[in-house]
């Protein structure tokens, strides 16, 4: 979820929990509300690992400060922080219970997108994830909104802001009907195509809870397509110029429609190599990260071997896919080094050396 939606859900779960009569010794709404919106924005504050490097960054977000067992620590943390900007005209314990209930609503918020959550950091690298929310969803930042707005006309404010949380709780609810949906065409593709050892995922889309990418992994590789659960017939291919939103749009199919694309995991090219540099311990720390790995493409030069590889639960039609890592090496007896593969504001495909 992007920050600015966690930081509003911090402010609406603020006024949801005000108490009826503020005592002297309480936060007033407006304070509450703005400690709520800044708490949940904190555990984004990990964005500073993008200095280090952004394969660091990638592994590492969402790690220690979105971690349910540290939680309690940054609740503390931010609760004398803000006391001190109050100069003490409230303690600490005034602000504590607010930023742990921020805290938890952002991490819930990242549990239900498709990146994971390193919930029990740094004791485990475990991620959390149940992909039913899109990263970046207007309906979902639509509603904490349309509810905040509220709280400021209806009386007692606290009633809208819960009243929105339970909209926003059954919004959730709702995706997760059209998650199993898109699941059931994903197992439907198996068996109608008879696939040995098949598993399929469903990963929430952009600009509709009806769209989404289904995901047919095999040992081998995988079956992908973009699905409409609404649509009864295809949209018409937009123009060579049309707009990436009109791409992306026109790429969720009705699911009888659906076109499937078979990616080998290690491609058809040279898979023994692939599958070597996948394997190599220059790739290790993007292996934890890739969800559904598979070979972006092979550069073979007469003074460098690369490897590219990409995360498939990152692929938009008519968009670079991010994320793309792989291993080059001068020659064959050369070790791999880790590079990330990036475009310029021209298009062009750049190397980025990533530190080992």
């Amino acid at each position: 979820m992007d920050t600015l939606t966690h930081a509003l859900s911090g402010a609406l779960l603020a006024r949801a929990t005000e108490p009826k009569v503020v005592r002297p010794d309480q936060l007033p709404p407006r304070l509450r509300m703005w400690v709520g919106f800044w708490s949940a924005a904190f555990p984004d504050s990990d964005f500073i690992l993008r200095f280090v490097d952004p394969l660091t960054y990638l592994t590492l977000h969402r790690g220690v400060t979105h971690s349910v067992l540290l939680l309690p620590l940054w609740a503390l943390g931010l609760a004398f922080v803000f006391s001190l900007i109050t100069r003490g005209r409230y303690s600490w314990r005034a602000f504590v219970g607010t930023c742990a209930l921020a805290i938890a609503i952002h991490i819930a918020g990242d549990i239900i997108t498709a990146f994971g959550t390193l919930v029990f950091a740094p004791l485990s690298d475990w991620r959390a994830q149940i992909p039913v929310t899109f990263i970046i969803d207007p309906y979902f930042t639509g509603i904490i909104v349309m509810g905040l707005v509220a709280a400021v006309w209806v009386r007692p404010p606290r009633a809208a802001a819960l009243a929105a949380l339970l909209v926003l709780a059954g919004f959730v609810g709702f995706q997760a009907l059209q998650h199993r949906r898109a699941l059931d065409v994903g197992a439907a593709y198996i068996a109608a195509n008879n696939l040995d050892e098949a598993r399929a995922h469903a990963l929430p889309q952009p600009f509709s809870p009806f769209h989404w990418l289904v995901v047919v992994e095999q040992p081998g590789g995988y079956h992908l397509a973009h699905i409409s659960l609404t649509r009864t017939q295809a949209l018409p291919a937009p123009d060579a110029d049309a707009l990436w939103f009109a791409r992306i749009n026109a790429s969720y199919r009705p699911a009888r429609d659906a076109r499937w694309r078979q990616i080998p995991r290690y491609g058809n090219l040279d898979p023994q190599l692939a599958e070597a540099v996948w394997h190599s311990d220059a790739l290790a720390r993007y292996r934890h990260f890739a969800l559904f790995p598979a070979l972006y493409r092979l550069d073979r030069e007469a003074a460098r071997t690369c490897v590219w590889f990409s995360d498939l639960r990152f692929d938009l039609v008519g968009r670079h896919t991010p994320f793309r890592y792989g291993g080059c090496r001068g020659d064959a007896g050369s070790p791999w080094k880790i590079y990330r593969l990036i475009n310029d504001d021209d298009g062009h495909e750049l190397f980025d050396k990533i530190p080992e």
